[in-house]
């Protein structure tokens, strides 16, 4: 079998090839001793390329570094990683090295090493995913240790708890029907805190000293998403994007006044970034918040969409634009808009003030999937916001403020990938001992088992690189944010693969809407557009980063 320093060789010969095609690609982008994005958008198939597998790379050398060494299903689970994003590495730069301006002797030298090739010879072969399944596919919740503090381990189970008993029973009815989440189920999950995880102590939250406040929010985001993306794990995001900047640039009354409020679960937060020409092009907005004559406020117009949860929720966080639209991301600020509560799938306000009337009217976009939340299109008109409203004392700071604040949407957004790849994985197993073909339980087969395998390790890896995120961005600062578009942009991507097989192993029956795994496969491949789209986080995020750290 091969071992933990293999798969750590190997997974740093794939890095140095990799770092050097990010030399190559910078020194290709560079104008006036800057990286320029115009020259770095003509490599744009290969720094995507880069992207995603620095991205898995990342993930493989977390959970060889500590978690491999807590025993033999999770040595296994982690070289199953390693060999598998060290394998799709030479996959894609295999005929391409042009592309990556890679030369031919510097990779034979280090990814088509011999070293290389008996690492993968065994870590790829069939016995080993038997291994694997022998050691890691048992067990109440399969899929190995998880390894969590005991604290922790404990929130775990009390979220996966209400998961099941409060949240499973309705998923169903509530995705068929497009209808509103219960709201049983979102005060049951203010009763257990959720909201306030990551908020101070001092605010109201329940951030103190006991638990890392970002690895909690992740673990509850992680199991409530295994119950449902839309219904339990997608409940935390907004308002935890809301309650970020707030903390990090939000004036004292701004924090007494919002925060308690967030964190109890009285006010439900929608976010009211994207619109409909800009989505991932934030710096571009066009929304408008103009300055009264008499400096008391703002009054926006113009049109947001994809603002989920917009109807039901009691604040909205928009960003618009304050400043010229020449000044890009510096002109834009960060709101807060009270609203009235709303249920169904469409709503207006109108509100008198000073001057004249404000209207505000929604309508949800159906979608595919992640039903529940309701995602959309909002128009202002004439709409006033106080100047008390905008987050901090300064305007053109929002877009700070919302990137910031995405870091943390996004690690909470891996979780997510992380707990729905959970659900679908142990239906697939349940029905794989259940299924009999051709005279024997489909899990007999080697195919479907080298599946279940693959699935395991691929959430596993994603699981523990979310967790050390989590713990980055804590420190604060820019602490873990290239690392939590990393870990966003792998484990949705994961997710599609392992949803899709889910529904493969369950057949026809898979595509019955009966079946859980049919709602698993439309809500993941959400994961990979919202809370910043693959493409952007690859080449406008991480490839920029990558780029820079090679200069």
């Amino acid at each position: 079998m091969a071992d933990i320093s293999q798969g750590r060789a190997a997974v740093c010969a794939a890095r140095e090839v990799l770092d050097e095609s990010a030399r190559r690609l910078a020194s290709q982008s560079m104008k006036d001793g800057r990286l320029d994005l115009n020259l770095m958008d003509e490599h744009q198939i290969a720094c995507y390329d880069l992207a995603y597998l620095v991205s898995g790379l990342e993930s493989a050398r977390c959970v060889l570094t500590d978690y491999a060494e807590k025993g033999q299903a999770e040595s296994l689970l982690a070289l199953g990683f390693a060999a598998d994003v060290v394998s799709e590495t030479r996959q894609r730069l295999d005929g391409r090295l042009d592309l990556f301006g890679v030369e031919p002797v510097f990779y034979q030298e280090r990814l088509a090493s011999g070293e290389v090739e008996a690492f993968l010879t065994q870590g790829r072969s069939g016995v080993f995913a038997d291994e694997v399944g022998a050691a890691v596919l048992g067990g109440t919740v399969p899929g190995g240790p998880v390894h969590l503090p005991e604290d922790l381990a404990m929130m775990a189970h009390t979220f996966r708890q209400f998961g099941a008993d409060r949240i499973c029973p309705v998923v169903e009815h509530v995705h068929r029907e497009n209808t509103d989440i219960p709201e049983d189920i979102i005060q049951g999950v203010a009763e257990l805190g959720c909201f306030g995880l990551t908020i101070p102590e001092a605010y109201g939250g329940y951030a103190g000293d006991e638990i890392d406040p970002t690895i909690a929010m992740v673990v509850a985001t992680e199991q409530l998403s295994w119950a449902s993306l839309g219904v339990g794990g997608a409940l935390i995001t907004r308002p935890e994007i809301l309650s970020k900047a707030i903390v990090s640039a939000g004036t004292e009354e701004q924090k007494n006044r919002w925060l308690p409020k967030i964190a109890s679960g009285e006010n439900m937060v929608g976010v009211a970034v994207t619109e409909p020409d800009y989505g991932s092009d934030v710096a571009s907005l066009k929304v408008r918040a103009g300055r009264t004559a008499d400096g008391t406020g703002y009054l926006v117009q113009g049109v947001k969409t994809w603002c989920t949860f917009a109807g039901r929720a009691d604040l909205l966080m928009l960003l618009a634009r304050t400043g010229a639209p020449e000044e890009k991301h510096r002109g834009l600020s960060l709101f807060v808009i009270p609203k009235t509560r709303h249920a169904g799938h469409a709503f207006v306000e109108e509100r008198v003030h000073d001057f004249g009337t404000g209207k505000m009217e929604g309508r949800a976009i159906d979608t595919l999937g992640y039903r529940g939340m309701h995602s959309y299109e909002i128009s202002f008109d004439n709409w006033f916001v106080p100047v008390g409203d905008m987050i901090g004392t300064e305007e053109g700071k929002g877009f700070y403020m919302q990137m910031d604040a995405f870091a943390n949407g996004r690690a909470q957004t891996a979780a997510r990938a992380v707990g729905l790849m959970q659900a679908a994985f142990e239906k697939a197993l349940s029905y794989a001992r259940e299924r009999v073909v051709f005279g024997k339980p489909i899990y007999e087969y080697p195919l479907t088992r080298w599946k279940l395998a693959r699935m395991a390790w691929l959430i596993q890896a994603c699981r523990q690189h979310t967790y050390e995120v989590a713990g980055l961005l804590s420190q604060g600062g820019k602490s873990g944010q290239l690392e939590a578009s990393m870990v966003k942009m792998y484990a949705c991507r994961a997710a599609e693969w392992v949803s899709r097989e889910a529904l493969q192993i369950h057949g026809g029956m898979g595509y019955a809407e009966e079946y859980d795994v049919s709602r698993y496969f439309v809500d993941a491949r959400v994961l990979s557009i919202f809370e910043g789209a693959e493409e952007t986080l690859a080449l406008r995020v991480i490839i920029r980063r990558l780029l820079e750290q090679a200069v």
